[in-house]
């Protein structure tokens, strides 16, 4: 696109490049500030990845799965239990469709009431300033801004020499066009998007394959819980093979895919998802021009306040990398609209949850038990299984383990750790107290609700109490 090409200029306050949780968060709290906002968008549908191919499409998929799959009753009629017996692609896609154009309705709604100006397009810096936007085929606009926030978000990255076919051999946002279930399927990454989808679709009594690099899954989770986890998998028939990748991918002529992997093993399967890390959507923006670079996977460095190199443009969300969070890139892009004009906002938040929306769910807060040895913290643990609270046995909860840490010489709470139905609702209790600097005694003189599973609080603090020394 050359400088000459540009046409017509239009002023803002603040420009936001990407509407994903960063983006319009950001957008909407500058126009909270009073500033005059334009929010850039290349798709039609707002929104960004984390709707329409990334957070809240794999979180309805794993809810259709598990209404569908009758999964949450087989505690109580057992695992041939089916709420439906013949569940198809289709059968997902349709709650897909549903939940994701009633939240691009909402967020819509939120943008226009807070006066937020919406500009579908895609963005490149012509300086740091000034943003050129191409709608179309000679259409092209210019937008000159005080600030600017940079939320593009990311993409699944793609290993050079894999055939990439949208139906045998899949990435992630290939998933939200899936036309038929596999029967079985690899999926090559064992980060929190891979072993998200690997129990998700385990669940459907597909046969599912997990294969990563790494000795270890998901190291900054809490080692009894990822071991619990795994146990759960290789229960229902998953098979997990770590310290191994694929050396290469071809679809043979039934139409499945034969896979070699570095071991030497092979293997057919129906689809190979790979879910083996995401790249920053940023080879567009035309960087050099607005003074930044990216590092080699597309993302950006920014300070305590997700202020860039170049002082008016500001970066938050995935494409700043960990912890590519939606819930923190909400926070990030409030931070840095509030920081760049002149709002009184607080530093980084430090005690945030992790969700990752397997099956069954895993939360964190606060430190592990690693974690707590590395920063010599003398502690004690506290546990409770679901199966031991009443509310457990009403659902038919088989699984599910609430693991606390506490400080043995104030007693303050500095880890909580869950796997286990609504262990990413739990875990904000946990959370709470945390922040606010709570001991062992907040749980073992608290009244919870009964039954409830929020009530294995009490049962793992009081598990703690009993090791506590007098």
């Amino acid at each position: 696109m050359l400088l000459k090409d540009v046409i017509k200029v239009e002023k803002f306050d603040f420009i936001v490049i990407g509407s994903g949780p960063a983006g319009r968060r950001g957008a909407i709290q500058a126009a909270k500030l009073g500033k005059k906002v334009g929010l850039i968008e290349q798709q039609q549908a707002i929104g960004g990845g984390a709707l329409h191919t990334g957070t809240i499409p794999s979180k309805t998929l794993r809810e259709a799965v598990l209404y569908l799959s009758g999964w949450k009753q087989r505690g109580i009629y057992g695992r041939a239990y089916r709420v439906k017996s013949d569940i198809t692609a289709q059968d997902l896609m349709h709650r897909l469709g549903v939940t994701l154009n009633n939240e691009v309705e909402v967020i819509g709604h939120q943008l226009q009431r807070n006066g937020v100006r919406s500009i579908v397009g895609k963005a490149s810096f012509v300086s740091p300033q000034k943003i050129a936007v191409e709608r179309g085929v000679d259409d092209v606009i210019t937008l000159e801004t005080e600030k600017v926030l940079i939320a593009t978000g990311t993409s699944p990255a793609r290993p050079q020499g894999i055939d990439f076919d949208g139906e045998a051999v899949v990435d992630s946002d290939d998933l939200m066009n899936l036309k038929q279930l596999p029967r079985t399927l690899l999926v090559v990454g064992a980060g929190v998007i891979g072993v998200e989808y690997a129990s998700i679709f385990s669940a459907l009594d597909i046969k599912v394959t997990l294969v990563d690099t790494r000795k270890t899954l998901l190291d900054f989770l809490d080692r009894e819980i990822v071991d619990e986890f795994l146990h759960l998998l290789r229960d229902r028939g998953v098979t997990i093979r770590l310290g191994d990748s694929v050396e290469s991918v071809k679809r043979t002529d039934s139409g499945r895919a034969k896979v070699v992997f570095s071991s030497g093993r092979q293997l057919k399967t129906d689809m190979v998802l790979f879910a083996s890390g995401r790249q920053g959507n940023t080879a567009q923006l035309n960087l050099s021009a607005a003074k930044l670079k990216a590092d080699k996977r597309g993302r950006l460095a920014v300070d305590e306040h997700y202020r860039t190199e170049a002082k008016s443009i500001y970066a938050a969300g995935d494409v700043i990398g960990f912890p590519s969070l939606a819930s923190t890139s909400m926070e990030q892009g409030r931070h840095a609209a509030c920081h760049a004009f002149g709002q009184r906002i607080s530093g980084r938040f430090n005690e945030f949850p992790f969700g990752i929306y397997a099956v069954p769910e895993m939360s964190v807060v606060g430190l592990t038990e690693e974690d707590a040895v590395a920063k010599e913290i003398p502690y004690e643990v506290g546990i409770a299984r679901f199966r031991e609270t009443s509310r457990g046995q009403i659902m038919g909860v088989n699984e599910g383990v609430l693991k606390l840490l506490f400080n043995l010489v104030n007693k303050r709470l500095i880890g909580v750790h869950i796997i286990g139905e609504g262990a990413t609702e739990l875990v904000h209790i946990g959370q709470a107290v945390l922040q606010l600097g709570g001991t062992l005694d907040y749980f073992v003189h608290t009244v919870f609700n009964y039954p409830t599973l929020a009530e294995a609080y009490k049962i793992a603090a009081l598990d703690a109490w009993n090791r506590f020394p007098d």
